[in-house]
């Protein structure tokens, strides 16, 4: 395995051709010594950027036309004396000068239209590169170049890595001799899965073709969950999640949920800009900084903090401050975080993984935000991955059921396991069936929306066992999404579902949204407990990341934790804000506890690029307020427990198995280390 190191900078240098005196100001002392106090141990150095110039002299591309020297080995040289890695970058999925040189390399869509950035030639922005065409010989010889004037560099990073149903000349060539129809949504899918395959191999292969051992990463902003296919050509993962930049703070825990069950090292890429790449000038608070950093060790990540380099070559002050702040706490806790090991109770099968869906897994994104505000252990897995190690495993909505996935988890219950089931998870893939026994009869899905399934125009209503419901509410509550209909025979209900007098229609409504509810129930329930099975029968995951109702937590929680009871290895009484995470190391466990308050600023904004582009306010963290009275209750045989590195003793309370930990206060993150 690659191992990385914990405190890295990824340097971006887009620069326009119109910029003069490019790294004209690049001073190798000043460089060591800003690195140096910001405690940064990595820096990601540019070869070629996405305008598509190059910052060393090239036999391959062009050289940046203000840029009269060589950028790259002076920052390189400088970098690797002062102790530093220095991993190189080139821009793949881009590149504006080959596009202006060759647009028949270029990206089309079946229109004909430009994909990416710039779909117009009017418009500013970056063009997306056909793989299919020769740009892919061109791209691999810049690889190729790159590694024979750095061959000890630390790792080569590839960016943008996509392609999109293209019908340019390339592709339209390439679907032809393979029997693809352009006009076929799924064959134009599939040429695009070519490409990238094609991709893949060809990069990975020059960017190892003098040292086997090169360290090659592939940046799609995304780490696709559940093709292992693409993993054997990458040596380790960065997941890229700038919460200000429309990721959010719950993106990050929720990809490292994922990455920390493959055998791959990995970190969490975050930015020291306001919002998103690109931005010049923008700087996030200081605290925001530290509680991002903080919580890539929680969640077993090495850390990196995105920048962009000034045209002159100067590192900013103002950056580095920041940085430093945040990455001089990191090095301090390094000793508790290598070679830890996070420990799960619960599992979450993704539906990502099952559905084959990109980026976007409502499903997944809500069961995670549960299980985080609710403080449970928690990983996310594909089917590839070992199901035993938890004690329950979610299938969260929409994951039906093949007789592959029913033997596996047939024989993870007989081996004492437990499923939570949602929706229409765990019905067969090719049926109207359950593949398990819920103790229930299933009558196929709730009649109350119309076919058309506008989401304002049909419902019903939830009402959960007594025991079971939010503390404030204790009335049918609104449910947005059609339920299963079962009813329960054998098994334990969760409470029961009551229909609207009608559903929502242009002459047969009721007020504004929602045809109240019937006075009598509907005789079909909301869920059902049977043996080793949870079941709730609305899409409770995918409900609650779309509507983020507290009362419908309230409920889910409160099933798995009387599902589970006892098996859990951790309680504690920390507001939903906060984070939780518990990770093994050697011969004692590191519990990390996380606050910091979210809050949403600013009006809607229109930027070029990144995950803000479609229009968002930002997600911002400022204050870091002390948190008092924290208790942890564990099941662990824990003997002492010191906040680390600061090495103060925590009070301990046992009764039988079970200890608790006290914690007077604490502000942003909290490392115990427990000793058994």
């Amino acid at each position: 395995m690659h191992h990385l190191r914990y405190r890295q900078i990824h340097l971006d240098f887009h620069t326009s051709p119109h910029i003069p005196g490019i790294g004209e100001k690049f001073d190798a002392k000043r460089w060591q010594e800003t690195l140096k106090e910001a405690a940064v141990d990595s820096i990601t150095l540019f070869s070629k950027c996405h305008h598509g110039w190059s910052y060393h002299p090239t036999r391959v591309g062009k050289i940046h036309p203000h840029l009269g020297f060589d950028l790259l080995r002076r920052q390189y040289d400088a970098t690797k004396e002062a102790g530093i890695n220095a991993p190189v970058y080139l821009s793949a999925g881009v590149d504006n000068l080959a596009s202006h040189e060759h647009p028949e390399w270029r990206e089309v869509d079946r229109d004909g239209r430009f994909t990416g950035w710039a779909k117009s030639t009017l418009q500013a922005g970056f063009h997306m590169m056909d793989f299919h065409s020769p740009y892919l010989d061109y791209l691999c010889e810049q690889i190729r170049e790159a590694v024979r004037m750095f061959p000890d560099c630390d790792g080569i990073f590839l960016d943008i890595i996509s392609q999109n149903e293209s019908c340019g000349r390339w592709s339209l060539e390439f679907m032809k001799v393979h029997g693809l129809d352009p006009e076929k949504a799924e064959d134009r899918m599939e040429s695009s899965r070519l490409a990238l395959e094609r991709y893949h191999q060809r990069t990975t292969e020059a960017a190892q073709s003098l040292r086997a051992d090169m360290p090659v990463f592939h940046n799609a902003g995304h780490i696709p969950r559940g093709r292992h296919d693409l993993f054997p050509y990458f040596s380790h993962l960065e997941l890229e999640s700038l919460p200000t930049g429309g990721w959010g703070y719950d993106h990050f825990p929720m990809s490292a949920k994922y990455a920390c069950n493959l055998p791959l090292d990995f970190l969490g890429m975050t930015g020291k800009f306001h919002t998103t790449w690109g931005e010049f000038g923008g700087y996030k608070h200081p605290n925001a900084l530290r509680y991002e950093c903080a919580t890539m060790l929680a969640f077993g990540a090495k850390c990196s903090v995105g920048d962009q380099l000034h045209p002159c070559g100067t590192l900013d002050p103002s950056t580095y401050g920041i940085i430093g702040r945040a990455y001089r706490e990191v090095r301090d806790k390094e000793p508790w975080c290598r070679g830890a090991e996070q420990v799960f109770d619960l599992g979450i099968l993704s539906s990502e993984s099952e559905n084959h869906t990109q980026r976007e897994a409502p499903s997944d994104e809500g069961a995670c935000r549960v299980l985080l505000e609710s403080h449970f252990l928690f990983g996310l897995v594909d089917r590839t991955m070992d199901f035993t190690r938890f004690k329950a495993l979610i299938l969260p909505d929409d994951i039906r059921i093949d007789t592959e996935l029913k033997t596996k988890l047939d024989a993870y219950l007989a081996g004492g396991g437990r499923l939570i089931l949602s929706g229409e998870s765990g019905l067969w893939r090719d049926r109207a069936e359950f593949a398990f026994d819920l103790g229930a009869d299933y009558g196929g899905l709730s009649p109350c929306f119309p076919p058309d399934n506008e989401p304002n125009r049909g419902h019903d209503y939830l009402l959960p066992a007594r025991e079971l419901r939010a503390s404030f509410v204790g009335m049918p509550g609104i449910m947005y999404e059609r339920s299963h209909r079962i009813r329960v025979t054998r098994g334990e209900s969760l409470g029961q579902i009551f229909d609207p007098y009608f559903s929502r229609t242009w002459d047969h409504f009721c007020s504004h949204q929602h045809t109240p509810n019937q006075e009598q129930p509907s005789g079909f329930d909301c869920g059902v407990r049977h043996g080793s099975i949870l079941y709730f029968a609305h899409p409770v995951f995918r409900h609650y990341r779309a509507y983020g109702a507290v009362a419908y937590r309230e409920f889910i929680v409160k099933a798995i934790r009387a599902f589970l009871g006892e098996a859990l290895r951790v309680g504690t009484n920390l507001p939903s804000t906060a984070r939780i995470s518990l990770t093994s190391q050697e011969n004692r466990h590191i519990l990390h506890v996380l606050y910091a308050p979210t809050v949403s600023r600013g009006a809607v904004m229109q930027l070029s690029g990144g995950n803000t582009s479609g229009g968002k306010s930002v997600e911002v963290i400022e204050d870091l307020p002390l948190l008092h009275d924290v208790e942890v209750t564990l099941d662990l045989p824990v003997i002492s427990a010191k906040i680390v590195p600061q090495g103060m003793e925590v009070p301990l309370e046992r009764n039988g198995g079970r200890v608790t930990l006290r914690l007077p206060k604490f502000s942003c993150h909290a490392m115990i280390e427990l000793h058994t």
